[in-house]
């Protein structure tokens, strides 16, 4: 397969990155230390376009493709990891909509949250996780109860990113009339019933909130459902897949980070007037940086080219899971030998090298761990 870029993928990818460079690196330390995103940053994504990379231009997206969105989640987060998930998350929560809504539902909850008056006001959001059971579908203690021509929702999700901003959120939960059956429901945040717990303070992915959603009594319409009954699993495995270009991407990032920060230690540290990178003990590790960041590169590159054009959802759950494997494992190995290279320095906050190792850590331990993406493989390759 040619990965030769497009010219406009070329400047869609340059004006990532120039983006990155001058506005998101100078404040790349503050949106760790503060957790939170300047509304600047976040107005400016939107203004550009970032919130709607993946969708078609009559809902308000730039429909660039997930081939685009993968370039520039490449150059944002090689700055800032928290960034990343916080374009990841909404476009989870509105490619579900997008890939299973009513034209009614597009129209009321993607155009909206898209919109460049919105200014990044309004995220999306994805909840599925519960405290007691997990991701295993077949525990989820959420129900939904038909009452006249409303549904009430009642339960918990745990670990959901971004739920503390307003715009809507995609909630997986039982139906109680229909034998339990999983189905999910588009809620507005913080309509009557809805709250949500303090952020979790987490290790990295600052910028990004990570909150539980408390559901007591929730009533939205009955057209608020998405998709038919008991389809709920079918848009979960979808949007668990789809979910995986991003945490993918953003370990890419993580690596490009981490290699361009080695490289530019290397070149700048002096030992006796020359720089360290005359050592061979340096150059291999710079040249194992390099190695991890285009084998990951390509394996993102081609996940995002076949989420473009998805056939057969259990073929692209397997590539996904191998992408996701791989360069969540990776970027923990590219951050430790960047830090390494930095040495004392590579634990010192006032490089940037220690926010990039602390993003990295996360990256396996988050969509499905390193060991359960194993297992899908093999049981895809072994017809389990």
């Amino acid at each position: 397969m040619d990965f030769i870029l497009t010219k406009e993928q070329l400047l869609l990818q340059k004006g990532a990155r120039e983006i990155a460079d001058a506005y998101i690196a100078p404040l790349a330390r503050q949106i760790d230390q503060e957790n939170r995103v300047p509304e600047e940053i976040m107005s400016m994504l939107a203004e550009l376009g970032y919130f709607g990379l993946i969708f078609p231009e009559y809902l308000g997206g730039a429909e660039a493709g997930y081939d685009g969105y993968v370039l520039v989640q490449e150059q944002i987060t090689r700055k800032s990891g928290g960034l990343g998930v916080v374009l990841g998350a909404n476009s989870l929560g509105l490619g579900a909509i997008n890939s299973f809504g009513t034209p009614e539902q597009k129209e009321k909850y993607i155009i909206p949250t898209l919109s460049r008056e919105n200014r990044g006001r309004h995220i999306a959001s994805f909840a599925f996780t519960e405290p007691g059971t997990g991701s295993d579908p077949k525990q989820l203690t959420t129900f939904a109860v038909r009452d006249d021509n409303s549904y009430v929702l009642n339960g918990t999700k745990r670990f959901i990113s971004m739920a503390d901003y307003p715009g809507p959120i995609v909630v997986f939960a039982r139906e109680r009339d229909n034998n339990e059956a999983v189905s999910a429901f588009i809620v507005d945040k913080y309509c009557p019933g809805y709250s949500v717990s303090e952020p979790w303070e987490k290790i990295g992915y600052h910028g990004a909130s990570l909150v539980d959603v408390y559901l007591k009594d929730v009533r939205i319409p009955l057209n608020n459902r998405l998709g038919e009954s008991g389809q709920g699993f079918d848009i979960l495995l979808l949007g668990i897949a789809l979910g995986k270009v991003t945490t993918s991407t953003i370990a890419l990032g993580g690596i490009l980070g981490a290699y361009e920060e080695a490289l530019q230690y290397a070149r700048g540290k002096l030992h006796r007037g020359k720089p360290i990178s005359k050592f061979q003990s340096i150059q291999l590790k710079i040249a194992d940086l390099h190695v991890k960041y285009e084998t990951c590169r390509w394996l993102c590159y081609r996940l995002a080219q076949l989420a473009n054009n998805i056939n057969d959802t259990r073929q692209f759950s397997f590539e996904a899971a191998v992408a996701k494997c791989y360069c969540g494992d990776t970027v923990v190995e590219a951050a430790k030998l960047a830090c390494d290279i930095h040495g004392s320095y590579g634990v010192i906050k006032d490089y940037a090298i220690e926010r990039i190792y602390r993003d990295a850590i996360i990256g396996p331990e988050i969509e499905g761990v390193s060991d359960i993406q194993r297992i899908i493989i093999a049981g895809n390759i072994l017809n389990y």
